[in-house]
């Protein structure tokens, strides 16, 4: 089997909430999501997404991952999608870098490989673990009294796993993490989620400050070397997301015990296939998980799903269903969430069979080596 084309389409993901905040002052109100296709001369086609949060939340953005995959994607034409180790190593010498253009291939041939074999991606991934798995629910950044009303409304979704957008002001985030406690009923979990946005002092500080509070902190500040210093000062359970960006990174992280959990984001740390090698790593190392990715629709809460269903239960801390906060839903088969838990398809591949009229015509279309990109919005 060898790739014969490679197609890109871009599909806006309006919010049910109408925005979605975080810390710096960062919203986003439609997600701009890049669905990929990878076709194969034996007539099977792999579908793929990547959807970075806006430009300012991580080194992506969805104008660059379209870009990307119009230089890359010439370079993959008569590969074998199946062999995804070299095709890793295939893109990484034709791209340095740049690991979110890569994802959506990548995600594209695990469903190729799922459907040539006739297995889910969970199945080649280590099988279904258990009926279904648990979710978490972000909490978009507002007043502190706002947040903490979110608490009651998601608990009816089903949820019982809460992450809250803090990394403002101190004070008004001690705020905020005390007064979404104060809602909380046996069972539930909290997470304080600054996003990278509070200085050290001011993290140290606030950690302090919630010391007896039943909370998870989660990527305190910018750096690895500042979170590892608030880690060091305080005994709430860690999580690190945006510095763990490679397996690398989780192995430092180990090496100084710097997080009790990681927020294992596709796209982040380039498609399925690395983090495959992430999850496994972690299980092996009793490092828990919460399996997602930057934000995307129907595919790439299908390929969360297999990830995280193929995870042993005591080590995936949680995960998330991307879906359910937009308003578009492109493609049949997609997983949605039941009572605030989410299960992957037993069909072959990702189990996604995407609706073409509503992709449209594509804005990347490469068929030959000479083949270009354009990027109509």
């Amino acid at each position: 089997m060898k790739i014969s084309a490679i197609r890109a389409y871009q599909i806006d993901l309006p919010l049910h909430e109408g925005k979605y905040s975080w810390s710096g002052g960062n919203a986003v109100s439609v997600f701009d999501s890049t669905v990929v296709a990878v076709e194969t001369d034996e007539g099977l086609t792999g579908w793929g997404e990547v959807c970075p949060l806006g430009p300012a939340y991580l080194p992506a953005y969805a104008r660059g991952a379209r870009a990307g995959i119009a230089e890359l994607a010439p370079q993959l034409l008569g590969a074998d999608p199946l062999a995804l180790g070299e095709l890793n190593e295939l893109m990484d010498r034709s791209m340095r870098g740049h690991p979110y253009v890569k994802s959506a291939i990548d995600m594209a041939c695990w469903d190729l490989l799922g459907k040539a074999s006739g297995l889910p991606v969970a199945t080649l991934m280590g099988g279904h673990v258990g009926n279904d798995f648990a979710l978490y629910r972000a909490i978009s950044q507002e007043s502190p009294a706002q947040m903490a009303k979110k608490i009651a409304l998601y608990r009816k979704q089903g949820y019982h796993k809460f992450q809250l957008k803090v990394g403002g002001d101190p004070d008004t985030d001690i705020d905020r993490i005390r007064a979404a406690a104060a809602e909380l009923s046996r069972g539930d979990v909290l997470i304080a989620d600054a996003n990278t946005g509070w200085t050290q002092h001011a993290a140290i500080r606030i950690a302090d400050a919630v010391r007896d509070v039943d909370v998870y902190i989660e990527q305190p500040c910018m750096t690895y070397e500042q979170c590892l210093a608030v880690r060091r000062h305080t005994d709430r359970p860690f999580v690190l997301d945006e510095v763990v960006d490679g397996i690398d990174m989780v192995v430092r992280g180990v090496a100084d015990h710097a997080m009790d959990v990681i927020n294992l984001k596709i796209s982040k740390v380039g498609g399925l296939t690395r983090a495959r090698q992430i999850r496994d790593l972690c299980v092996s190392l009793g490092i828990a998980m919460t399996i997602e990715d930057t934000w995307g629709g129907d595919i790439t809460t299908a390929a969360i799903a297999h990830l995280a269903h193929s995870t042993p239960e005591r080590f995936l801390f949680s995960s998330t269903d991307f879906n359910s906060y937009v308003t578009v839903a492109f493609a049949d088969g997609a997983p949605h969430r039941i009572k605030g838990r989410l299960s992957a398809s037993r069909e072959p591949g990702l189990g996604v069979r995407p609706n073409l009229k509503l992709l449209g015509k594509p804005v990347i279309d490469i068929t030959n080596g000479d083949g270009v990109g354009t990027d109509s919005v």
